[in-house]
């Protein structure tokens, strides 16, 4: 059921069930941190490998302490300036944080959200919230409550509407426990804004840790194509008589263009389109965060 009770979805979450919850960047599959058979059912509803970490949203700094064993000068300062906002930080776990929250790691990945619907919820629940992407593991995010109800059905017990999100792509996660930092996904909070508050970065390196870190993700049915500019688009609708194709460019407004661009991806696959040909943006600002969803979604699974 979709619907925009903010108790329901509260009453919901403290007894153990799964509601999915509007956020600035995407809608997340939401469950109370704390507890393990409902964190269960995130993975089992997502079909979501279970050493793939979680992301725990929080309603403030100070609440986003308790879930920390130490909690880094660089971490406070990046959470001051972005906070609440698309922005995660990774930080050595606390001693009661769960392993099923951290993929079995010794660090947890902490949001405090801007979106005001969820804002609300956050206070009226006053724990975390372990909430990735509402949809199918590897699929494209959500950024509307229709989305979640066409991907996951009843699976769900409730739906919180809050309209489209205003961000349309997944928050940027930045490791704290690394010196320097290291931005593991980027967002919109964009490199060029870190920089303005930490000394240096580090490119992100080492294994898969957190969320949107595979080669393969974000994926719709059909196939996608990205290219640089409108003629590369061109030539590949020629390369491929007989197939449907549709050029989706994301140079003009790369922050409409982000906002958008699942739902362009979705209606697609709706279309029967059989491939997507992106037009990149350039590599700065949002459009690092766009090239890289777009590079994983273009990934062969």
């Amino acid at each position: 059921m979709i619907g925009r009770d903010v108790g329901r979805a509260v009453s919901i979450l403290r007894d153990g069930g799964v509601v999915a919850v509007p956020t600035e960047t995407v809608y997340g599959l939401g469950a109370d941190a704390s507890d393990r058979q409902a964190v269960a059912r995130i993975f089992a509803i997502k079909g979501r490998p279970v050493d793939h970490p979680l992301i725990v949203h929080v309603s403030s700094r100070r609440r986003a302490r308790n879930w920390a064993a130490e909690w880094p000068p660089v971490a406070d300062a990046l959470a001051r300036r972005f906070w609440p906002g698309p922005m995660t930080l990774i930080v050595s776990r606390a001693g009661h944080v769960l392993d099923e929250v951290t993929g079995g790691r010794d660090t947890v990945a902490i949001r405090v959200p801007a979106h005001r619907l969820m804002r609300r919820v956050l206070r009226r629940f006053a724990g975390g919230v372990a909430a990735p992407s509402a949809n199918k593991f590897g699929m494209v995010s959500p950024t509307s409550a229709e989305h979640v109800s066409r991907d996951l059905g009843d699976s769900v017990d409730y739906v919180l509407d809050g309209g489209e999100c205003s961000v349309g792509l997944e928050s940027t996660i930045i490791d704290c426990t690394v010196v320097p930092p290291q931005i593991l996904r980027p967002g919109s909070v964009t490199a060029e804004m870190v920089r303005s508050v930490v000394d240096s970065l580090a490119p992100a390196s080492g294994p898969s840790r957190a969320s949107g870190m595979l080669e393969s993700h974000y994926a719709p049915r059909c196939r996608v194509v990205p290219v640089d500019d409108v003629e590369a688009a061109q030539r590949v609708m020629t390369d491929k008589p007989g197939a449907s194709a549709r050029i989706l460019d994301g140079r003009t407004d790369s922050e409409s263009f982000a906002r958008t661009m699942y739902t362009d991806l979705r209606r697609c696959d709706d279309d029967g389109v059989d491939v997507a040909i992106v037009v990149l943006p350039d590599a700065h600002g949002i459009g690092v965060a766009i090239r890289d969803r777009i590079g994983k979604a273009a990934a062969g699974r």
